[in-house]
């Protein structure tokens, strides 16, 4: 089987998914804008051919490269698992024929009139987010005309917005690996807080938390609406990532479907709450239909996001000492920039300045010490 893996190296954890497919069997064909001597190692071993190509935004060109690939090598599938080129993803299995994940397509606001139509039809408070986005990136609040008419300016460089109704509630995720139209994986984790409250304050640390026990009363509306999706599109084989929300009367509403993993580190969360790589087993399920090994949900693992104090180059860190001496037997991964780093743009980057993973079989447990990583856990830049 040769399967044709879009930006095989970028992201950093899309290089663990080409691994996997590596390991699975399969000649992996790599296709992406990164210069071969920018890919990682993970992904330069794993890959069996590497095309470079300009930019994955230019869509016809890479639409013409892929058929012009495709003259001289057999391609059996296509796959992608970063957020922005799912569409390029897609038109590419539609040119060669092969199966895919297909979803209507919905209204798009392209305009400042067709906005403000939108805003009339939903009515405040609501969202504004881009079709092709990643994470919460661009994505605004407005409870009045006011507020989206300031919201306005800020997103006129995107090209296609959603505007939807903002739902007050809990937030969750339900995420599967799937083959033959059957669920293999099933995972659900819970925002805090909520991504849109992480992107308006720079103070809050958010927390990713998987859940350990799946079959929670409070859970099952938003798993089992999440089964149904499945199989209203036909899902066959791959990554799934949708977000629900639980509003406080229990009503589900659900708020993204797609056909991915999620992003921000989560599949690495899911792995510490397995003590599975499910990269490797999303590999083999897209390959042969099954897991190489049974998937076992051990702890709930929580994921703490980090962002540093002050502006510039990373110099000191305040509280790891003691939270590790605490709880350094359930601390999974510590992953945090360097002292001398530059800090990153927290408004463009769910990973800000880095984390910290932890996990416990109990979830007051992880819940208390996720809690106490975010407030204790102090990065300082200058």
């Amino acid at each position: 089987m040769n399967v044709l893996m879009l930006s095989p190296g970028y992201p950093a954890e899309m290089a663990f998914f080409t691994r996997g497919l590596s390991q699975a069997g399969v000649t992996v064909i790599g296709l992406g804008d990164q210069p071969p001597d920018a890919l990682p190692p993970t992904a330069v071993q794993a890959l069996d051919h590497y095309v470079h190509t300009g930019s994955l935004a230019a869509e016809d060109h890479v639409a013409a490269t892929v058929r012009g690939l495709a003259k001289h090598v057999r391609i059996d599938r296509v796959e992608c698992l970063w957020e922005p080129y799912m569409v390029l993803a897609a038109r590419l299995r539609e040119d060669l024929g092969l199966p895919g994940l297909r979803t209507p397509w919905h209204v798009a606001a392209r305009t400042v009139a067709e906005v403000w139509a939108a805003a009339e039809r939903v009515g405040y408070p609501l969202i504004v987010k881009p079709i092709d986005g990643a994470g919460s990136a661009d994505t605004y609040r407005a409870d009045s005309a006011a507020e989206l008419d300031a919201v306005l300016p800020m997103i006129r460089h995107v090209p296609r917005v959603s505007v939807e109704e903002f739902v007050d509630a809990e937030e969750f995720t339900y995420d599967t690996i799937c083959a033959g139209g059957n669920v293999l994986v099933e995972n659900i984790c819970q925002y805090h807080p909520r991504p849109l409250l992480t992107k308006i304050h720079e103070w809050v640390s958010p927390v990713t938390m998987a859940l350990r026990d799946l079959d929670e009363p409070g859970l099952q509306g938003g798993r089992e609406l999440g089964r149904a999706v499945l199989g209203a599109l036909g899902f066959r084989d791959g990554f799934t990532h949708m977000e629900w929300y639980r509003k406080a009367d229990g009503e589900v509403v659900f708020g993204e479907i797609g056909a991915r993993p999620p992003g921000a580190r989560t599949v690495d969360v899911m792995n510490y709450a397995t003590d599975a790589d499910l990269f490797t087993a999303w590999a083999h399920a897209v390959t042969h239909g099954s897991l190489p090994h049974p998937v076992e949900r051990r702890y709930n693992a929580a994921s703490i996001f980090k962002r540093a104090q002050g502006a510039g180059r990373i110099t000191r860190y305040e509280g790891l000492d003691h939270l590790l001496a605490e709880y350094g037997d359930h601390v999974a991964a510590v992953d945090l920039l360097p002292l001398g780093a530059p800090r990153r743009d927290w408004r463009a980057t769910l990973i800000a300045d880095g984390m910290v993973i932890v996990r416990h079989p109990e979830l007051p447990r992880a819940t208390e010490m996720a809690q106490r990583f975010a407030a204790e856990l102090h990065l300082f830049a200058g």
